[in-house]
This record gives C-alpha cells, structure tokens and sequence, in this order.
C-alpha cells in the first residue's frame, strides 16, 4: 500500500494534464490547484481501502478523465441555472418570474456601460433613479406617483412607517395573512411602529367593523388581498369601494396590500379572484403595494403606486434609501413595463404571461417533443408516456386554480421515482420535477422549447450515473 502512494501524480503533474481541458480551461489557477489536492485526498483514502491494486491505474493519464469530471464538478457556480418541469410557474424555489428578453438585454446595457441611473439628461444634474419608472407606472396603472423598493415586504414596512407610526391601522381579522418564510402582516405592522387593530371575524367582516373601530388614534384603514389562500362559504368582506366611502367620511387613507398583484387580467383564461393594479387603483385606494417578480413577471421589487401627497411622504422617509433598487432591477423592471403599454405585446413576450395563458393544444404538441426527446435520449432503459394533468400558477397568486395540460410520465427500469429525482439535482444542468402518485412527471409548461432536449439530456445523465 506505501508503494501505492508514492505513484500517486503530483499537484505539478496533474495541472498539467489538466491544462487546456474544456470546462477547466479559464478556471482561476488556485481555485484549481484546491480541487486537485482534494481529488488526490479522495485517492489516497480509496488507495487504503484497496481500491487500486495497480501502480498503473494511479498515473495522472489514468486518473485524468475522473480527475477532469471532479473538477469540472466542483467548480461549477454555486448559483446556477436549473431546468424548471415542475409546472410551478412562478416557483420561489427557483427563481420565481423569467425575464422577458428585452428585460434581460437591458439588464445587460445598465452592467455593462455606465448609464443615466441617476442623472438627468434633460439638464446634466443629478436626477432621481425612480423617474426613470414613475411615469410609466402612472400611464399603466392610472395613480398620480409611483415609487419602487426592493420587495413587496418592504413596500408594506415603508407605507406603513411613513403613513402609520406610532398609531392604529385597522384591518380585517381575515386578512392578516402569512406569506412564504413566515412574512406576516402583523409581525411586519409592529416592526413598522404600527399598532394593529382587527376587527370583524376570520370569515366575515362589515362596514360597521371598521366605522366602530375608528379613533383619534386611527391612521389608516388597510386592506391585504388574500392571495396565497381563500376563505370559502358563509364569508362576508368590505370591498374597497365601501372602504373609500369610509375613509372620505373620516380623512382617513385606504391602502391595500395587493401582494402578488397583477396588470394584466387573466379572468379570460378561467382564472378569478386577482383584482389588476388598474382595478383597485380606479376604486379609490390611495397607496396601492404589489410585487414585480410574480404575475407581473419582471425583476424583485416592491412596487408602490397611489396619490402623490403620500407617494411623496413615503420617498421622503430615510428607509427609503436602505430599500432602494440597483440600476440592474431599474432596467429590467423599465424594460418589463414597457411591454404592458400592449397588453397583447404581454401576453406574448413576458415568459410568466405566456406560461399561464399557453393553450392546451399547444401544450400537448410540447409535452409530445419532450417525450420522444426523453425516449430517445433513454432508449430501452425507460418508459416514456403522456397523460393529461395539471400546473399551478405558484408564487401565492390563483391558489385555487389548476391549469390544464399534458404531462411525461417516465419510469426507469429497477430506479425508483425518488431516487431519480435525487439525482438529476447533479446534472448538468439540475433538472427540477414532480412526484405524483409514485410517477415521475416532466410538466413542459414551465421548459422553454430550447429546453426539451436539455431535460431530455439531463434525465440521460441521471440514468446512467444510476444504473452503471
């Protein structure tokens, strides 16, 4: 065994073989150096176990092909891309919203050049980087001012520390919601400075809730839009527009926490219950919160439109500036924006529209590539199938609502369900799926049709990793 070590290549030799390896080739030197001494630990552990009985098998030419795929491995970014056939098309797991294409070029103009972030081209002084959304926001929504920060979290903390600190808001017993990583309403009120005061029932809340629940101390009269959940059956709530009489009466506020929020109506594609950002802003909300990066299907930012007398409260407030946007969220969302000035421009090009709205048929025609990728790409080793089934709109947005489509159904032979989707988290790319009833489904809304051959050549890598 001590004979065997000393055949073991050097940190040297090894480098060289390496040298010019696709995949290794441009990788940082040290960064390099690092993962060969790790993979010459691995040898060495194997060598006392007696994995190598051969001074031949230990040469830097007979290691090279484990040592080159180690490597290439190990210094593949930590964040990166993933194949998404989960169906999920707003996945927070994954990313949640791609961005359109324009969106991703203009992300790459604001990285790569210097830009106007906060310059004013009209008088070469310093300017302010929200103009460069503000009108557009107003022109699509229809609200007098506009203002973006880094997340809907953060627009709701800021509405609320600037409109609310210090007294009441008044909200609905039904809609002090939790969102995803236990974001809830009344954690974020009272971090706010905020004081919460419920009223009505879980189920059922009325006009005389809110009226009898105002005083001196009264700030604002809120309204959360439910959308990661619904409350069904004997349920009663108050509209916005009774809200807005209310608050006339009183010179109170309305603001309304759309939460996912969404400019363009998707009730023609069966999906109720998302009232747009138009919608609630003509009914009388006076600050109006949403997020960018779910239905809308732009970048991370929480978006802030409504009467300009609070807008302009809100932009004054010092938070303002730890919950601003990068010039890279400032270009993309622009970019995105833009695009609603024709909705069916959208519908078309923002990839989250297009996913939800894609028809059936088109949907079938897709899954029918990808099963004959996947049974060509795994030959006799698996069975491929089509069978009808369903997506989700995800990222708390049409919680419930399925949309119709076709999926691939694989089984590999002697490879259980959970095992394969184990191991197409280490291929290259990851391949993310589903389970469902102990079958493997591909969901090809949610795959580009650039991808079908890619997941059909991620599934190729599991298996045979699996059935060597």
């Amino acid at each position: 065994m001590s004979n065997l070590f000393r055949h073991l290549p050097s940190v040297d030799e090894v480098l060289s073989v390496l040298a010019g390896a696709e995949g290794i080739d441009g990788l940082p030197r040290p960064l390099v150096k690092n993962l060969v001494n790790e993979f010459l630990d691995i040898c060495r552990e194997e060598i006392r176990a007696g994995a190598f009985s051969k001074a031949e098998d230990l040469s830097a030419k007979a290691l090279a092909p484990r040592m080159t795929a180690y490597v290439r491995s190990k210094a593949r970014p930590h964040f990166r891309r993933v194949l998404n056939a989960t169906g999920v098309v707003i996945h927070t797991n994954l990313g949640r919203s791609l961005l359109a294409k324009s969106a991703i070029q203009a992300v790459a103009e604001a990285c790569g050049h210097y830009s106007n972030c906060e310059l004013d081209l009209s008088t070469g002084k310093r300017g302010s980087r929200y103009s460069h959304v503000e009108r557009i926001l107003s022109d699509i929504t229809g609200a007098e001012a506009a203002l973006v920060v880094n997340n809907n979290a953060a627009a709701v903390f800021i509405m609320l520390e600037t409109l609310a600190k210090g007294r009441e808001v008044i909200v609905s017993r039904g809609q002090l919601v939790e969102i995803g990583g236990s974001f809830r309403i009344p954690d974020v009120m009272s971090k706010s400075g905020a004081t919460l005061r419920e009223v009505g029932a879980t189920n059922r809340t009325h006009v005389h809730d809110y009226e009898g629940a105002i005083g001196d101390e009264t700030a604002a009269l809120m309204r959360v839009h439910t959308s990661n959940f619904r409350v069904v059956g004997f349920t009663k709530e108050v509209s916005l527009a009774e809200l807005r009489v209310l608050g006339d009466r009183y010179n109170l506020p309305v603001i309304e926490d759309l939460g996912s929020g969404t400019l363009y109506s998707l009730e023609g594609e069966g999906l109720l219950g998302e009232p747009t950002v138009q919608q609630v802003v003509a009914q009388g909300a006076d600050v109006v919160s949403f997020s960018g990066d779910k239905v809308l299907g732009g970048p991370q930012a929480g978006i802030i439109v409504g009467r300009r007398e609070y807008i302009d409260r809100i932009k004054k407030n010092p938070i303002n500036r730890a919950m601003r946007i990068d010039k890279m969220t400032l270009a993309a969302l622009e970019a995105t924006l833009r695009l609603y000035l024709d909705m069916a421009e959208a519908r078309r090009r923002i990839p989250t529209l297009n996913m939800i709205t894609a028809s059936p048929e088109a949907l079938k025609s897709k899954a029918r590539r990808l099963a004959d990728a996947v049974r060509e790409a795994l030959g006799d080793r698996g069975e491929v199938n089509m069978r009808k089934g369903f997506s989700r709109v995800g990222g708390g947005a049409f919680p419930e609502y399925d949309l119709p489509g076709t999926m691939v159904a694989v089984a590999v032979r002697g490879v259980a369900v959970e095992d394969l989707r184990d191991a197409l988290l280490d291929t290259d790319p990851p391949l993310v799926a589903r389970i469902e009833d102990d079958e493997f489904l591909l969901d090809p809304r949610t795959l580009a049709s650039t991808e079908l051959k890619l997941a059909a050549h991620a599934l190729e890598q599991a298996v045979a990793v699996l059935t060597k």
